[in-house]
């Protein structure tokens, strides 16, 4: 019989305010094998560790059970402090009776005999354990950026600055994102495209930076430091290679009345376009939906007038394939549709705007060349009202229920812009509260107050209605001053609540990767881990992972390609030793459980096998690769023969977990 130690942590207050853990400790010394019990107040510190350490050599512990927080917290923690004792590391178990026990109760009583079955459970499972020893796997030195945008942009230099290859794909035809739409940034108003554009220069320039613009992440296999990816380049009908960017043919396409998607859909442009004039890469594109020549083979203009011959209309989608040992999601965000949100009237009217289409209007490379004026006229707007929250902080289905976070802060810089150059502009802001959290924040919104004189009203506003002479009534409530009021205005800007990109969960689902009930990615750990995904070997830069502004998201970019960068730095990775393997004598040759591996770890081989007759059978059995499984356990369960069983969780552990609770 094994000789386990138990050791039993008081979290500070965070256990022990809710379970008794003398009582925990007391009850372990007198389970079977148990030769050691001790509570002490932080195992997780050096002098717990020491003990720990300490114990297993004067006890000679075969296992260790410590009952304290997640084992996503300090699993690690004191698997090497056993290691440093001698003794195997995956002879350690962790009961959960932090965030499974004391959290989640308030009666000592309840939470103590709940602390001790788990107690219970970890020493029956640490009894069946069986050393294992982890193996090693090659790390391939190259990274793979799924998003294009400022984030994915920021990942990528610092990355190829280390001095590895990195792939940028991104489903645009260039490569900038959100932040190309943007006039000014807040608090500092420097003109957003001057900070960008050195930027996707830089990544164009540097030779350790691939970009896959135009492109789309078509599945992704494998596993941290050995990821295989393919990557679907969708056909242009322009030979990237060719191309000069000269612009002519997007001056001579006669299909010239389509929504342009860069300025929102508020001008057109041609069937053949650049988005804009900084483009990277700075490359044509048809659009197939709207060129004659593709649909019905009637035009070729654009063909006639290219002289660096670049026009291919039988181009095909291209798929390539290639190996990264990491993944970093930097996949972005959309403004919520409003077209729900009768109440304002942004279907009705085309003076009903968001503040992205406003960011578009005082673009000087927009659709007004930097004037403010009103789309449906061209009249210059001498009213505006702002409203606040629109589909953020929402308790109704069309909504968010969570903050945009960036909302505040760019409805004070148009107010504020606006003001500054049109003194003659009338500007109201409709707010529930204003959120000013960053560096110089709050400093800038009262600049808006008091130097800019723009009116903040704290208020919901209840309805826009359009009015035949043009105008729009805007209905709101002062709550400050009690009254309703009725605001004659030009122009409305909603402030629209953001949401990941509509591409977020396919990508998540092809990364294995968690995601929240938003659709945001979900980090390995709030704190410690921020800027890493549950899943080993993919991390998360920008508003992918929650709304942030792009200071914000810079760093969290910057951070995400520090953590990439140490993962590239090694040679090999240790592998996972709780992995899958099969009992041939079991086996059926079924095949279900390579059908649900997501990792392609199993295989199908006849193998000989001698009959108690002496005589020789053949037979399809699964084998498991040790290198590329990643313990999942999906093909235990799928198994129908109980051939397959996971290293450190087999079904004999896990049924004396399920005995030991209900002893």
């Amino acid at each position: 019989m094994l000789r386990i130690g138990v050791f039993v942590c008081h979290c500070g207050t965070n256990i022990a305010a809710t379970v008794d853990v003398k009582a925990v400790a007391e009850a372990m010394s007198k389970e079977p094998a148990v030769v050691f019990s001790v509570d002490y107040q932080y195992m997780c510190s050096e002098v717990g560790q020491t003990l720990i350490q300490d114990t297993i050599k004067e006890q000679k512990l075969d296992g260790v059970v410590v009952c304290s927080c997640s084992p996503r917290m300090h699993e690690q923690t004191f698997r090497k402090a056993a290691a440093k004792a001698g003794l195997n590391p995956y002879m350690v178990e962790i009961a959960n009776i932090r965030e499974q026990c004391s959290w989640i109760h308030k009666d000592m009583v309840t939470a103590t005999e709940k602390a001790i079955i788990l107690a219970r459970t970890a020493v029956a499972k640490v009894q069946l354990n069986a050393p294992l020893t982890a193996g090693e796997s090659p790390v391939t030195k190259r990274a793979l950026v799924i998003g294009g945008g400022i984030a994915g942009i920021q990942t990528a230099l610092d990355i190829a600055e280390a001095g590895y290859d990195v792939d940028i794909v991104e489903k645009n035809s260039t490569i900038g994102g959100k932040m190309t739409q943007i006039d000014k940034t807040f608090p500092t108003l420097d003109c957003a495209s001057c900070i960008l554009t050195p930027k996707m220069v830089d990544c164009a320039q540097n030779e350790k930076i691939h970009i896959y613009a135009y492109s789309e992440v078509e599945a992704v296999s494998g596993f941290v430091g050995n990821f295989t990816v393919k990557i679907r380049k969708k056909a242009r009908y322009v030979d990237a290679t060719k191309c000069t960017g000269c612009g002519v043919c997007t001056e001579k396409c006669p299909q010239k009345k389509i929504p342009n998607e860069f300025n929102l859909g508020m001008d057109n442009r041609r069937a053949i376009y650049i988005p804009f004039a900084q483009a990277v890469p700075k490359v044509a594109t048809i659009d197939a939906d709207n060129c004659n020549m593709l649909k019905n083979g009637k035009c070729g203009v654009c063909a006639k007038v290219c002289s660096a011959g670049a026009i291919d209309y039988k181009q095909q989608d291209e798929i390539v394939e290639e190996k990264y040992g990491a993944i970093v999601a930097a996949t972005g965000y959309n403004p919520i549709s409003l077209e729900k949100f009768d109440e304002f009237a942004y279907s009705q009217s085309k003076d009903v705007i968001t503040s992205l289409e406003f960011e578009r209007l005082t673009n000087a490379a927009g659709p007004t060349s930097g004037q403010l004026l009103r789309p449906s006229d061209g009249v210059h707007p001498h009213t505006i009202v702002f409203v606040q929250c629109v589909g953020s902080r929402s308790t109704t289905e069309c909504g968010k229920q969570y903050c945009s976070k960036i909302c505040c802060m760019y409805t004070a810089k148009h107010a504020m812009l606006t003001r500054e150059k049109y003194p003659d502009t009338d500007v109201y802001v409709f707010y529930i509260d204003v959120r000013t959290p960053g560096k110089n924040f709050d400093e800038f919104y009262r600049r808006a107050v008091e130097e800019y004189g723009v009116h903040y009203i704290k208020g919901m506003v209840g309805k826009v209605a359009p009015r035949a002479d043009g105008k729009l009534m805007v209905q709101a409530s002062d709550l400050i001053a009690n009254e309703q009021l009725h605001i004659e205005a030009d122009l409305v800007v909603l402030a629209a609540a953001i949401e990941p990109d509509k591409t977020a969960r396919s990508i998540a689902t092809m990364l294995t990767a968690s995601m929240d009930t938003n659709d945001f990615f979900t980090e390995a750990h709030p704190k410690l881990r921020p800027v890493e995904s549950p899943t080993a070997g993919v991390f998360l830069s920008g508003v992918c992972q929650g709304p942030k502004d792009i200071p914000e998201t810079v760093s969290q970019a910057s951070a995400a390609a520090a953590k990439v960068i140490g993962l590239l730095s090694k040679d090999k990775l240790t592998c996972n030793p709780c992995v899958a393997h099969s009992d041939e004598l079991m086996c059926n040759g079924c095949s279900a459980c390579e059908k649900v591996c997501p990792y392609g770890a199993i295989t199908y081989s006849d193998k000989e096998f001698r009959q108690p007759d002496r005589t020789v059978a053949i037979r399809r059995v699964a084998s498991v690769n040790e290198a590329v499984c990643q313990g999942c356990g999906a093909c235990t369960v799928a198994c129908p023969s109980g051939a397959m069983d996971l290293k450190g969780f087999s079904n004999k552990q896990i049924m004396a977990e399920v005995d030991a609770i209900c002893k």
